[in-house]
């Protein structure tokens, strides 16, 4: 057992905690938001909370977590939604939101500390620049830049820019091995895969350089429509209207709109599906002929409101966000799943599997651009009875060529890869030759002979000790 008087006393000038309540807060994410992983993550929690301000205090800190041994999870917001920043082997949690300095900015792309929380970072940046960041989290006001590339992939704003992992869309990483000695790695082009969405496992990102878009004055539209797969082909053709600019396409199905959309209710219409919208202004006037031509109804539109106090922005309606509203009002009715619909026939493998399940599972889409083509990804609803049903929904979508990104496990492989990733093994073996850094996020590191297709789920020892199952 590691001697954390001993470990504290040698951070001294770094802020640490320890009390334990504070501990468990900053050792959790949003896993609740998965049955399964609130069973088996529910006693997580880390045994330190230490919070550097620098780049040299993190060499510092990694200096000392090597000498005893001690596992360290870095974490931003605490926004992800599958345990990604939770220390499921407890020692030292790297709290990296004091490191929120913006750095440089220059025309097409800034350079920031990884702490620094995405919608201030986008405040600063259209005030002082007029520019924006290509996309961002829907959990932005709460989510830090890190964060978001090393548990992201893409989300409002990436119909127009694809993903965190497509070339070009982050420009440079800055990044701290955990050595008896850390060195300082500068990454940049394929060799950002390394340790883009790897959860912290191979590296500690201290600097960040991001690509930017003009900032716009966007407008929120609620569009109804009669039914799902009426908000699905109408998000395909304007997710094509390559004219008409917008930042987020999210076509949601009936009940949840009027259910759930609580402080939009009054312009909602019970038994509609909507699609929820992000359009430039100077893009309004087609984008209403697109509506009109699409036989679609604007329900709601910001710029024609007098008071919005209080009214959530659309982004907060759309992506996970959607999951959230629904589990605030029915806690233990719903779960969700990540579900991808390969094009070019996208649209019918969504009309496929919503007529297969009914209102089992309930269509959320986020229309995005995958490898530069325009397709779907699902964010549904699903009404939870039990984890061998869930089990089943998603063998129902794989075996109709929709591939789900399971977010009922914590493990990098299983969520998404589904197979060992050798770039991010071998980076690993050079940068963490201990196995300190987040361990049990990444199966091929803690077992290289675990079969992803012999049906079972990979449960690190960590928790298998303490009874999870």
């Amino acid at each position: 057992m590691p001697d954390y008087q001993q470990i504290k006393a040698e951070l001294e000038g770094i802020a640490v905690e320890d009390n334990p309540n504070l501990v468990i807060r900053k050792s959790r994410d949003f896993y609740w938001y998965s049955p399964i992983l609130k069973a088996q993550l529910e006693n997580v929690t880390g045994d330190l909370i230490v919070s550097p301000a620098s780049e040299d205090e993190v060499i510092k800190v990694l200096k000392v977590a090597f000498r005893h041994d001690v596992p360290v999870t870095a974490r931003g917001g605490g926004t992800g939604n599958y345990g990604q920043c939770m220390p499921l082997s407890g020692g030292i949690v790297l709290d990296m939101t004091k490191m929120n300095r913006i750095r440089e900015i220059h025309p097409g792309r800034v350079i920031t500390e990884p702490g620094i929380i995405c919608a201030q970072l986008d405040r600063e940046l259209k005030e002082k620049s007029g520019q924006e960041l290509r996309f961002h989290p829907s959990t932005t006001g709460q989510a830090t830049l890190g964060g978001f590339i090393a548990g992201g992939s893409g989300g409002v704003g990436s119909i127009h820019w694809g993903g965190l992992r497509d070339l070009g869309n982050v420009l440079r990483l800055r990044i701290v091995t955990l050595e008896a000695e850390p060195r300082v790695m500068e990454l940049t082009a394929r060799d950002l895969l390394k340790v883009s969405h790897a959860y912290g496992t191979n590296g500690i990102i201290t600097e960040v350089e991001m690509p930017l878009a003009p900032a716009y004055d966007w407008v929120d539209i609620i569009v109804g429509h009669e039914s799902f797969m009426d908000a699905v082909r109408f998000s395909d053709r304007l997710a094509k209207s390559s004219g008409i600019l917008v930042k987020e396409i999210a076509p949601i199905a009936a009940p949840v709109p009027h259910a759930f959309f609580t402080r939009h209710k009054p312009w909602l219409k019970e038994g509609e599906a909507v699609t929820v919208v992000m359009v430039a202004p100077h893009a309004l006037a087609p984008f209403e002929a697109l509506v009109k031509l699409m036989k679609g109804e604007i329900r709601f539109r910001a710029d024609q409101e007098e008071n919005l106090r209080g009214i959530p922005r659309a982004y907060e309606l759309g992506w996970n966000h959607t999951t959230l509203r629904a589990l605030k009002m029915e806690p233990d009715a719903f779960t969700y799943l990540q579900v991808q619909y390969p094009g070019p026939d996208h649209v019918e493998k969504v009309r496929e599997m919503t007529a297969l399940f009914g209102d089992e599972v309930i269509g959320h889409l986020e229309f995005l651009r995958f490898d530069g083509a325009v397709q779907c990804s699902g964010l549904p609803l699903v009404r939870y009875t039990t984890p061998e049903r869930l089990e089943e929904i998603i063998e129902i979508h794989e075996a109709h060529g929709c591939p789900v990104f399971n977010p009922h496990r914590y493990t990098l492989e299983e969520g998404g890869m589904k197979q060992t990733d050798a770039l991010q093994l071998a980076f690993k073996k050079e940068t963490d030759p201990k196995g300190l850094m987040n361990p049990g996020k990444m199966i091929a590191w803690e077992n290289p002979d675990f079969d992803f297709k012999a049906g079972r789920n990979f449960l690190f020892k960590g928790l298998a000790e303490s009874g999870a199952e």
